[in-house]
């Protein structure tokens, strides 16, 4: 069986049709510790650190497992010590096929969606695969 994919779609389809919202995030005086707990109860990989109401960072599973656990930082390590930054970003009018590329670029899995400068959603790179699956057919 050979599966075949037809990406011509891709160039019309646009982030925040397949982005993931509400963005879920924390304070940046948050310790590593709520993060990791506001993670598990929201079923999410990534939050967006906030100070004074404007994005600043983003915090993953990943920043979590290596910083925390590898480097054997204290639970209440504030997550502003341990996020990613600066955010990369995207507008949300933007297509799949720029956040696929952006993501490839930068080396990332996620992409914060921005309308001027409010943040409107996430694009992971599981939102784009998912998306793709549905793309695929059995040939």
């Amino acid at each position: 069986m050979t599966k075949s994919v037809d990406y011509s779609p891709l160039e019309n389809i646009l982030v925040n049709e397949i982005m993931t919202k509400p963005v879920i995030s924390v304070d940046s005086f948050s310790t590593s510790s709520d993060a990791a707990k506001v993670m598990e109860d929201s079923k999410v990989g990534a939050i967006v650190v906030y100070e004074n109401t404007k994005p600043v960072g983003i915090i993953t599973d990943r920043d979590l497992a290596i910083k925390i656990a590898a480097h054997s930082y204290p639970l209440d390590t504030p997550v502003r010590r341990i996020m990613s930054s600066p955010l990369i970003t995207i507008p949300f009018d933007s297509t799949f096929r720029d956040a696929a590329d952006l993501m490839n670029v930068k080396k990332i899995r996620k992409l914060l969606v921005v309308n001027d400068t409010k943040v409107t959603g996430i694009i992971t790179t599981t939102d784009l695969v998912n998306y793709l699956s549905g793309l695929t057919s059995v040939a």
